[in-house]
């Protein structure tokens, strides 16, 4: 289920805290799914309990799982996730438009290719419905 790349620089927990981002926002792990006890994926990664167990605090904190005393973690309901994801989307967006206007990109350009998409993503949708 999860990976990491020892390669990188970052800590295995914010590594640990990506992976399940992406699988939690994605859809891979809907709502109330029931994460890996620490100690077992801990076990599986081979990596120390305390690093696995400071992950799961951050997702907790993002609102992506909750705790369940006695059970283990589970992921958040789909309003709390969608919220988060919400949230790094527009992070992501607002540093592509930083980027743009450092590229010297117009306003408007960006503006009618933003509706361009959002256009082309809709007719996308209504194919697959049909």
């Amino acid at each position: 289920m999860i990976w990491l790349d020892y390669q990188d620089r970052r800590p295995i927990y914010e590594q640990v805290v990506e992976k399940f981002k992406v699988l939690i926002i994605g859809g891979a792990m809907p709502a109330g799914t029931k994460l890996p006890s620490v100690r077992q994926l801990a076990m599986e990664l081979s990596i120390n309990p305390n690093t696995i167990q400071r992950a799961y605090m951050e997702l907790e904190q993002q609102g992506l799982i909750y705790p369940v005393k006695g059970r283990g973690n589970f992921v958040s309901e789909k309003d709390n996730v969608m919220k988060v994801g919400h949230e790094a989307y527009l992070q992501e967006f607002c540093s592509l438009v930083e980027k743009g206007r450092a590229l010297k990109v117009e306003k408007d350009l960006l503006i009618s290719k933003i509706d361009s998409c959002y256009k082309e993503g809709k007719d996308d949708r209504d194919k697959r419905v049909q």
